[in-house]
């Protein structure tokens, strides 16, 4: 590394980037604007590019600058994890931090408020942000995006850590009063027969359930895909469809009044939960923290 680069010129650049202008860039680093714009003068020369540029009153990223901004966002946090101290003198009284945790609507909906109730009660400074997971790219930990994610292990990258939480399985939902609970034993083939709403985000028709389904020769007909649990089980309560749910998510509902589930008639596989996180968190205090509470609650939900 040549001995002339200043290293704090990337915290200067990270809050540039991330505020979008020189004055709220100064304020938010405790200096005068004109210092502020001598930096950035800086930053010019060293990156070769104008960084930020005047349109109208305001000022607007470059495509280099958009090209770096996540790079030194995730550059400056990991330099600030690693000046933090690393001993067990975390004051959850004063901690003030935003945490994002990515995870699907069924996790979320069945331990936001449990985690966020735990999170008041230990550290009031701490909030929470929940984030949807569209999909499992690990981008957004590498890129220091999020702090967790939270889901069924995936492609996660061979450098992510991963700590299970909790073993899930599926089951079936219908309405009160459905014609599969009144007619006796819910077999594979009375459970084929009915029409079906599933949930996915990319519009899959298909997964272990089919799978099982057709090892005993059967196919079900899936009659309508929704983005999301709580959708699915709007839909079972107003028809004669079947819902696909997580048992987790349907537990913390206590919707007994108005739907009824039962256990898949079909053989078909657990599936774990895990949370995953960048092993640059390893061993900041804070996010050590931060695991141990979600393990704690989904275990204690989950037991």
């Amino acid at each position: 590394m040549p001995a002339d680069i200043d290293l704090n010129l990337l915290i200067a650049l990270n809050a540039l980037l991330s505020e979008g202008s020189v004055s709220r860039a100064a304020e938010r680093l405790g200096l005068s604007e004109s210092a502020m714009s001598r930096t950035l003068a800086r930053l010019r020369e060293a990156t070769g590019d104008a960084l930020l540029v005047r349109a109208g009153r305001a000022m607007v990223p470059t495509p280099r600058a958009l090209a770096l901004r996540e790079q030194v966002k995730a550059l400056v946090d990991e330099a600030a994890a690693v000046l933090q101290p690393a001993g067990p003198d975390l004051d959850l009284g004063t901690l003030g931090r935003l945490f994002t945790i990515r995870a699907n609507d069924g996790f979320t909906e069945a331990f936001a408020h449990l985690l966020a109730a735990r999170t008041a009660r230990e550290a009031p400074g701490v909030r929470l942000r929940f984030a949807p997971k569209p999909d499992k790219d690990v981008r957004p930990l590498r890129e220091g995006l999020i702090d967790l994610d939270v889901g069924v292990l995936g492609e996660s990258g061979p450098e992510v850590r991963v700590q299970t939480l909790y073993r899930d399985r599926f089951i079936a939902v219908v309405r009160q009063g459905h014609p599969l609970l009144a007619d006796g034993e819910i077999t594979p083939e009375r459970y084929a027969a009915c029409d079906h709403v599933v949930t996915s985000r990319r519009g899959r028709v298909t997964g272990p359930v089919d799978d099982a389904l057709a090892a005993a020769g059967l196919k079900r007909n899936v009659a309508v895909i929704v983005p999301s649990f709580g959708t699915a089980l709007s839909t079972a309560a107003a028809t004669d469809m079947v819902a696909l749910i997580p048992a987790s998510y349907f537990e913390h509902l206590r919707a007994s009044n108005t739907l009824r589930s039962f256990e898949l008639p079909v053989p078909t596989e657990h599936i774990t939960i895990s949370q995953m996180w960048h092993p640059r968190l390893d061993r900041d205090p804070a996010h050590r923290w931060l695991r141990g509470v979600v393990l704690e609650v989904c275990r204690q939900q989950r037991a």
